[in-house]
This record gives C-alpha cells, structure tokens and sequence, in this order.
C-alpha cells in the first residue's frame, strides 16, 4: 500500500509539470488515460484467480505475460493463480471516444488558422486484442492522421473555402482514419471540423471589412433616400406649378369672359384682341395693388392714380412688355 500511495503521488506530481507547463490540459490527460489499456487485479487479495469485469470494458488474460483469451463482463474465473505471478489482466474501455485534435494550418491565401477536430472513435468488439496489443498512444496516433490530412487539404482553399468546406476536409479526414485505425482495432465514428480560428488579426481585419461594407451600403442607401426625397420634392413642385399655372389660366379666361360679358352686354359690338389685352392688363395691374395692400411687411408705395389714369397705366404696362419682348430677341 505504501508503495501504491507512492505511485500515485508520482503520477500525480508528473501530471501537474505538465499541466503547469502547458504541454497537454487536463481534459487531454484524461481522454489518454480512459484510451490507454491499463494493468487490472483480481476481486481477492493475493491472487488474480476471480475477476470482476465492468459492462464497458474489456478484460484480456495473460498467462505468464502471454495472452491466452478476452472476458466477458460479469464476474469471471482465470484459472489458478499465487501472488498475481501466473495470470495478469490488461483492460481497454468499450465506450465511444472523442479526442479533440487541433492543428494549426496555413490555407491557399496566406492566412494561419487552427482548425479543431473532434474525432469520435472506439475499440472493435472482435478486434480488442489489437487495441490493446499493438498501439502503445492512440491518442498520438490519431493526432497524426489528422494533422497529416487537415494540412493536405487546407493549403489548397481560401479561408472563405475552408468555411465553405468544412464537410469536406470532415470526410477526408474521417475515412483515412478508418482506413488507418482499423488495422490496429479501432472504428472511427466521427470527425468533426468544429472549428476554424484565424489569427487574431485577420479576425479584427475581417470585421472591419464587414463593418466597412456595411457602412458604404447604409450611405448608399442614406444617399439614395436623399435622391428620392429631392426627386419627389422637385416633382411636387412641378405639378404644384403646373396646376397654379392651369388655375391662373382659368382665372384669367374667366375674367376676360366676365368683362368681355359686361362690356358688350346688349350691343352688337365686339372687342377686339388689342382690347381685352388691355383689360386683362388693367385686371393684373390691380390684383398686383391689391396684393402690395393685404401685404403686412408692404411698405408705402406712391403711384400717380385717378380716373383718368387707368389708359396712361394700361399703355405703361403694354409698352413694358413690349420692350422686354425685344429685348429677349437681341
């Protein structure tokens, strides 16, 4: 027993050197112990001719270091033993595996990734002796197949691809290990791509791509809202005009109408176009006083006015636009 605690205190000092220095974490050390075979005991002291075998484990019995035959779980008898010298037991577990493999890869466009593999795997019921006879580190092993492929197929994408194509280098990967692994007793299940990590600043660089992108796309958008908004504003404006224009139309041809009406009411007599001219210019003349008046920041404005003056301002009006029209033609 004191040699056993001693053991065991050995073991466990050795695994926290390696804990401390990084080289395997805790869940590593683990998975290696629950895949390695281990050395087994008998059910009674001093003797290994009884043994009790676990449902999820595979038992061998070794005659004087020799293999002689697999157990089957429940409690078994070896044969006859003395102080565990004639009959020892070596164990591997039935239970499916997962060994988190990571590999770090450099892919077509120059980027650095680690890519983590999970492979799920376990010991072939009619090839146990295999598993525990012929691999000394299945861990080790599994972990070189897998670099081996994961660096074969990842240098041939993009980083993109290799996003796209995860499936991809999960088949590849997986049917080399069956291929491999099943000659030393081992199925695999699955090998997953879990994960693929860049480089911490190709990370931050393709974020501020995104971010970019998505911003040229929100001012793009901004701008076109911007060209609609204008492009409707000028639209209303014309219509706004176009009708003001319609309505003034309307307003002066039923002005004329109205004085042509009132004018010749009764009488034969027709007005000429030079006449109604100079009424529609009188009209305005006044809507243009009267606007000025109802006007609250109007200031005072003096005009010559009276009776006698409507012809004077009729003739001042159409001799204005008169000389603007000649002045448009030079």
């Amino acid at each position: 027993s004191r040699f056993g605690s001693c053991t065991l205190a050995a073991l466990r000092e050795f695994a926290g050197c390696f804990f401390a220095a990084g080289t395997v974490t805790r869940t590593q050390f683990q998975q290696l112990s629950a895949m390695a075979q281990k050395q087994e005991s008998g059910c009674l002291p001093c003797t290994n001719c009884f043994v009790t075998v676990p449902q999820d484990k595979y038992y061998a019995v070794e005659n004087f270091g020799k293999y002689s035959h697999m157990l089957k779980p429940g409690l078994s008898f070896a044969g006859f033993d003395c102080c565990g010298c004639c009959i020892q037991y070596r164990s591997i577990t039935s239970r499916v595996d997962q060994l988190m493999v990571q590999v770090h890869t450099k892919t077509k466009d120059n980027v650095f990734v680690t890519a983590s593999v999970a492979v799920q795997q376990s010991v072939k019921p009619d090839n146990t002796v295999d598993a525990i006879y012929k691999l000394s580190d299945v861990h080790a092993q599994i972990d070189s197949y897998v670099s081996d492929v994961v660096r074969s197929c990842v240098p041939h994408l993009t980083l993109d691809e290799s996003f796209e194509k995860k499936d991809d280098i999960s088949n590849s990967v997986q049917q080399r290990l069956t291929v491999e692994m099943g000659h030393y007793g081992f199925q695999i299940h699955k090998a997953l791509v879990t994960e693929l990590v860049p480089n911490a600043e190709v990370v931050q660089s393709m974020n501020e791509i995104n971010k970019q992108k998505r911003l040229r796309e929100a001012a793009l958008m901004a701008a076109e809202a911007d060209k609609i908004r204008v492009v409707k504003a000028a639209e209303g404006a014309a219509d706004a005009a176009q009708l003001q224009g319609e309505g003034i139309a309307r307003q002066r041809r039923a002005i004329v109408d109205g004085l042509r009406d009132s004018i010749t009411h009764g009488t034969e007599e027709t007005l000429s176009t030079d006449r109604v001219s100079e009424l529609l210019l009188i009209t305005q003349y006044f809507e243009t006083i009267r606007d000025i008046g109802a006007n609250a920041k109007a200031q005072a404005i003096f005009l010559p006015h009276g009776p006698g003056m409507v012809q004077d301002v009729a003739g001042q009006v159409r001799n204005g636009v008169l000389q603007a029209a000649v002045q448009q033609r030079m």
